[in-house]
């Protein structure tokens, strides 16, 4: 019988691979996605993608959404206490496990681990460890599209928000850039692909730079 699992979403290619390959395992039955939402904009947190897109993007892949509201200047103690209270919720429900899009960031999977262990769940990572180039080629050749939201001036520059990940992106990207944006140089939104029944339409709208660092491309819902 499969097994109960909430799944993280972002709104992004890690998030909409991973959900692709616990789908592809049916070791699990999804039973929701959870979204972190900064409340103050109303957009999934890092990635800036409106609610709008986001609740398109759920009916689309066929999935009921959690959406965890915290404040612009939310600190780690409000997230976590916030996160566990969802959590707890769900465990009530016979839920053990949470999955996650993390690839290599070790110090990222053991916070989640540790917090979900305090609370009596367990967390699956179904992309641990795999080739991040191989993935971001994968992504792709399977029929994933996306927009990139986001991008951290320290390593891009404003030309890349608002663009396709697609080949072409990827062979542009500088020396040291990891090819899913891994260690957070960008985020993206999936607007289609194998896990979903409907194309999401959007327009690309202004580029703007936030906190005097990241540029983030505003996607506009059609």
């Amino acid at each position: 019988m499969p097994e109960k699992v909430l799944v993280t979403w972002s709104g992004g290619k890690d998030s909409a691979l991973a959900l692709y390959k616990l789908q592809d395992k049916k070791e699990y039955d999804i039973e929701v996605l959870l979204t972190a939402i900064t409340a103050d904009y109303d957009r999934i947190s890092l990635h800036g993608i409106r609610t709008t897109l986001l609740d398109r993007q759920a009916k689309s892949v066929g999935f009921p959404i959690e959406k965890i509201r915290i404040s612009k200047n939310c600190s780690n103690e409000e997230y976590d206490l916030i996160m566990r209270r969802v959590l707890e919720k769900y465990k009530t429900k016979d839920i053990q496990a949470v999955a996650f899009g993390d690839i290599f960031l070790r110090d990222v999977r053991e916070y989640r681990e540790n917090n979900l262990s305090r609370i009596g769940m367990r967390g699956v990572f179904p992309l641990w460890h795999l080739d991040t180039l191989e993935l971001a080629h994968k992504f792709i050749k399977l029929g994933f599209k996306a927009a990139i939201t986001c991008v951290d001036s320290n390593a891009l520059d404003k030309t890349f928000a608002g663009r396709e990940f697609d080949e072409r992106f990827l062979a542009e990207l500088p020396r040291g850039i990891d090819p899913c944006g891994e260690n957070g140089e960008f985020h993206s939104f999936v607007y289609d692909g194998p896990i979903f029944h409907k194309k999401i339409t959007f327009k690309a709208g202004e580029i703007v730079l936030k906190e005097k660092r990241f540029y983030y491309c505003d996607l506009l819902p059609v």
